[in-house]
């Protein structure tokens, strides 16, 4: 077997150059697409007390040490969400953030343990005015790239024409026969029995210890993303009240929240929020999120008490993260996210 030659090599760098340069282009018009929309860049700390209190979300870990040599527990942030929300309480209405983000156990053809994210927020605006970005931005990206398409291994979508715009209760029906709205209650419990029956019936694998989220990612990977964005974007909105940890409850139905996310050619781009901002909700919710956790890896995160003091005070807002090296991937037609990053994290040695 071949080794590759590493990323810093002359000659791969000159077959790497060029789609980097145009990652370059496409960053550049979208700062302009922002501040010419009168948002106000900002630049968050990256470290952080807490990495965010998702299940599934694994953070690097580091500690401060003092002059007195005190020592503090800190991480690199996952996301700038936390900041950027308290920036909202101080008073910020329209705010954007462009920067490194930091994931652990994420590596492969669309993770890399250090990516770049785009995360915006709008005060007084409703989570609709962020589907609309998203279609303008992706078919700035594709101007910006000099292309009329997006292609990821083999699947192809249209980057100007409009989003398609789904539930996720239509995609499970769509795409895998199953009513998901039926295992959850007005209240947000879950019917996980109901569920692993349904998963059961649509040929899909279960285990006897699935919990209700279990089954519903394994739906949504294995029979709903993959037919998500073909042709043109899909935005995939009304996630279940349990999906949907900091999002506010949709109004027209209890069971869902307004979080969507936005998918081209099968590859996820953008997840976005109507943002909640009851506190008590909130610190419930992550300790729920925190208890699965410690089940599955054994650890669990602390909780920002300065960011839930915050929520008690922000407005009312809607914001959304998208993941920049994929649209620049996407739009320049990589097969891989590190063909579009400056300087990939070296590989682990075997």
């Amino acid at each position: 077997m071949i080794e590759a030659s590493p990323w810093w090599t002359p000659d791969v760098h000159a077959d790497r150059r060029p789609r980097l340069m145009m990652r370059n282009r496409i960053a550049a018009a979208i700062r302009n697409w922002f501040t010419s929309g009168d948002f106000i860049e900002v630049q968050t700390a990256i470290l952080q007390t807490s990495p965010g209190n998702e299940t599934h979300l694994s953070a690097f870990a580091t500690e401060a040490i003092g002059p007195d040599g005190g020592r503090q527990p800190l991480y690199l942030h996952t996301s700038p969400e936390f900041a950027c929300k308290k920036l909202l309480a101080a008073g910020e209405k329209r705010i954007f953030s462009l920067g490194p983000v930091y994931r652990n156990r994420e590596r492969g053809p669309l993770h890399h343990p250090e990516f770049t994210m785009i995360e915006w927020y709008r005060v007084g605006e409703t989570y609709d005015q962020l589907m609309a970005d998203c279609a303008e931005l992706l078919s700035l990206a594709a101007e910006c790239a000099g292309t009329k398409r997006f292609v990821y291994r083999g699947r192809e979508a249209d980057p100007f024409l409009p989003p398609e715009r789904l539930t996720v209760a239509e995609a499970f029906r769509r795409h895998a026969g199953i009513d998901l709205l039926a295992t959850v209650s007005p209240n947000g419990d879950t019917d996980r029995d109901a569920l692993h029956a349904a998963v059961a019936q649509a040929s899909l694998r279960t285990a006897a210890d699935d919990s209700w989220s279990d089954l519903f990612s394994r739906v949504m990977v294995e029979k709903v993303e993959p037919e998500l964005g073909m042709g043109r974007a899909t935005i995939l909105c009304e996630y279940p009240i349990p999906e949907a940890a900091l999002a506010r409850p949709s109004p027209a139905d209890p069971r869902v929240a307004e979080r969507f996310e936005l998918y081209c050619c099968g590859v996820e781009l953008a997840n976005a929020f109507g943002e909640l901002t009851d506190p008590v909700e909130q610190r419930i919710r992550f300790g729920a999120d925190m208890d699965a956790k410690e089940k599955i890896y054994g650890e669990r995160y602390p909780i920002d008490e300065d960011f839930l003091a915050a929520l008690a005070t922000m407005p009312e807002a809607s914001g959304i993260a998208l993941g920049f090296d994929r649209l620049a991937m996407l739009a320049t037609g990589a097969h891989r996210i590190e063909d579009v990053i400056w300087t990939p994290v070296a590989h682990p040695l075997a």
